[in-house]
């Protein structure tokens, strides 16, 4: 699917006008305003995005349950939860090498891309930016991790698909269908009813107002999760203006970079470095099992970083985030069954509310695939 920007491979389209049409369809469509939309027939694609899909359902599930499993067997660094969540970075080195090696060309979706170039400054306050909306993200969903059941946690981050609606309207244009309407409306009253079931904290340690406060702190994060990927969509529309895959490894990375680099700030400046060796010889199942429990968080949420910039390469930030609501049934199940989370009426009404507003919001991307079809 990558075009290296000769003339030649353009012949397919025919004039420009017809390339603008199929551009202008693909953007409705939400696969990021690429020359082309991947046909029905292009079985290798799909299989591509489901392979993506997978990494980034599991590797999501994968990294939440142990993020809380930390917690619950005596961590309590809420700064180190959240470094563990971007510290990974550093394996996405292997497949950027081999696309620098492997790539002599330059591989773009544009004849002109290397033309205008961001310069590195500009480059740099994206990757800044970015990074540290990442740390924040990071931080807050540390505070609803320790705060929440992991059931209530899963249910509360699928508020991100509301978020994402949002944002997609005032940022990147988005039209707000009656269907995605009705996922906002839906998601909604699905926390809303979470919010109103404080009757039962993580603990008896835990007071109301904790958990209160990890319920919002959650809720921001969610939010600010929409946020990050509508401003990277943005960034690669309007700045970096190619979406190759080397890009998007770069953009992970360096953002990445800056976002660990935060959190390690964070460890220093709150004093919790002073009791992580404390932590780790207390842990419940002991320091190897501390070690390796930081170590899979941190894999399993580059796994999920994969799956993440995998399905923007493939397709759209937008339909990434759809995919990754797909997890939201999984989590609070693995809660009950790992955790014994309480899941009672109203988290199983909240959950079938969200489920519904999932489905709704699969519809009108099919709607949107039949008329791009048709055209």
């Amino acid at each position: 699917m990558n075009y290296s920007g000769s003339d030649d491979d353009y012949l397919h389209l025919g004039s420009d006008q017809e390339s603008k049409e199929v551009s202008k369809n693909t953007t409705k469509l939400g696969f990021a305003s690429k020359n082309e939309a991947p046909p029905n027939n292009d079985y290798n694609w799909w299989f591509r995005v489901t392979m993506y899909a997978f990494l980034d359902v599991a590797g999501q599930t994968v990294a939440t349950i142990l993020g809380r499993l930390y917690y619950q067997k005596g961590g309590n660094s809420k700064w180190m939860g959240s470094f563990v969540q971007s510290a990974g970075y550093p394996v996405l080195f292997i497949p950027l090498i081999v696309l620098k090696l492997y790539s002599p060309k330059p591989t773009s979706f544009t004849p002109a891309t290397n033309k205008n170039s961001p310069s590195v400054f500009t480059l740099g306050l994206i990757y800044l930016s970015l990074g540290l909306l990442m740390a924040g993200i990071q931080i807050l969903y540390s505070y609803g991790m320790v705060s929440l059941p992991v059931s209530t946690y899963a249910l509360v981050c699928g508020t991100q698909l509301v978020f994402t609606a949002v944002f997609s309207f005032f940022i990147n244009s988005q039209k707000l269908t009656p269907f995605v309407i009705n996922t906002v409306v839906l998601l909604t009253i699905a926390v809303a009813l979470l919010a109103i079931n404080t009757d039962a904290p993580v603990s008896a340690t835990i007071s109301k107002d904790v958990y209160i406060i990890g319920f919002f702190c959650t809720l921001a994060a969610s939010a600010g999760t929409a946020l990050f990927l509508s401003l990277t969509q943005l960034s690669f529309q309007k700045v970096i203006k190619r979406e190759t895959l080397d890009a998007v490894l770069e953009m992970t990375i360096y953002a990445s970079l800056f976002a660990t680099f935060a959190c390690l700030v964070g460890i220093f400046a709150s004093g919790e470095w002073k009791g992580l060796k404390k932590e780790m010889s207390e842990y419940g199942d002991g320091p190897v099992s501390y070690v390796m429990t930081l170590v899979g968080i941190a894999v399993f949420w580059q796994v999920f970083s994969v799956g993440v910039f995998g399905l923007i390469f493939e397709a759209s930030p937008l339909f990434c985030n759809v995919i990754n609501t797909v997890g939201l049934p999984v989590v609070p199940i693995i809660g009950v069954i790992f955790f014994h989370d309480k899941f009672n009426g109203v988290k199983l009404v909240s959950l079938l509310l969200s489920c519904w507003g999932f489905v709704s919001y699969i519809y009108q991307h099919y709607i949107d695939h039949r008329r791009n079809k048709n055209r």
